[in-house]
């Protein structure tokens, strides 16, 4: 059977009211225009009997607003990506917003099509983890819609920006490492073009330069950002050695997954090789194998996305269009 929703006009009906006055009372304004108290409190309790809700529609007509955001990221399984998305939801859950999201998996198409059904879809703005190489396409979008771009920064943009600054943390933390492993310390990276590879790599080669380590060019691997990518860039490298390498910087929590994966498989997870990743898992205090890592602040960079594409939305210049958060390391090895 067909299901039907509950309407005012049936919420009138059971209260036996005029749909103007049962509209009144559901929409807050019953006791400002002099409906009878015994009469508000019958059409409240019938409503809340009945499960009823306010239509959304009607909400964004009155309002020309959705009431939505739209949130698009490269993975939502990846660990930073699912707390941020948890962080942002419920500051929009707080607000009476619906947050929508999608995945494009690390592709451009994909990403592009995730954009357009959320055009599509009304959406008030847009927060977007980009794979895209350029900006081009959210400059122009931004003419029509609230556009804030976060961890990435496509084409040196100008658009609003919420990131943490991976260089200063990235190059203190391998300050600390190269003195213990001036011959060997390997860099394994997503995407060469997208910016946290390239921040990162600066980051990598300038914690170098602080230590005195000439860097290698073999020393740096790219891939991408997938596990998998991970898994198979260390395999090469044990391949290429001959045994394991005594120490790895990971750019990210999936590379280091795939990194695991491959020293559980290959019963190395008792090994001394030292690893250090930017991005942090509670699950690394729990591990035998301890692991160096930058730990980014996802509540703060959820918050700042949320202020600046609502003053966006409310027509409002924000404070700071581009912000860059710190990031704090956590020393295990």
């Amino acid at each position: 059977m067909k299901t039907k929703r509950v309407t005012i006009q049936d919420i009138a009906n059971l209260a036996g009211v005029s749909k103007a006055t049962a509209s009144l009372v559901l929409n807050g304004r019953g006791k400002e225009l002099r409906v009878a108290q015994e009469t508000r409190k019958r059409v409240l309790a019938i409503a809340r009997e009945q499960h009823y809700q306010p239509s959304i529609h009607a909400r964004s007509l009155r309002d020309n607003r959705s009431h939505t955001l739209g949130l698009i990221v490269p993975e939502i399984t990846n660990y930073g990506f699912a707390v941020f998305s948890h962080e942002l939801e419920m500051l929009c859950r707080e607000a009476g917003i619906q947050l929508l999201i999608a995945c494009t998996d690390e592709n451009p198409a994909q990403e592009s099509i995730a954009v357009n059904n959320m055009i599509a879809r009304q959406v008030d703005g847009l927060i977007v983890a980009s794979c895209q190489y350029s900006d081009a396409d959210y400059l122009k979008l931004s003419e029509q819609l609230p556009v804030v771009l976060f961890d990435r920064r496509p084409g040196r943009s100008s658009l609003p920006l919420v990131m943490t600054d991976s260089i200063t943390p990235t190059a203190e933390l391998i300050s600390r490492i190269a003195p213990l492993h001036k011959d060997e310390l390997w860099f394994l990276g997503g995407q060469p073009r997208l910016s946290p590879t390239q921040d990162r790599l600066a980051g990598f080669t300038e914690g170098l330069i602080s230590a005195g380590v000439v860097l290698k060019p073999e020393w740096v691997n790219t891939g991408n950002y997938h596990p998998s990518s991970g898994y198979e860039m260390f395999a090469a490298l044990c391949a290429r050695l001959g045994r394991p390498p005594k120490a790895v910087f990971t750019a990210a929590c999936g590379l280091l997954e795939g990194v695991l994966r491959y020293m559980s498989q290959h019963h190395l997870l008792d090994s001394d090789i030292h690893l250090a990743s930017f991005d942090d898992h509670y699950l690394y205090d729990s591990l035998s194998l301890r692991i160096d890592t930058i730990r980014q602040d996802n509540r703060q960079l959820a918050w700042h996305c949320y202020d600046l594409v609502s003053h966006l939305i409310d027509g409002k210049q924000p404070q700071h269009q581009q912000r860059y958060l710190p990031a704090m390391l956590q020393i295990r090895y």
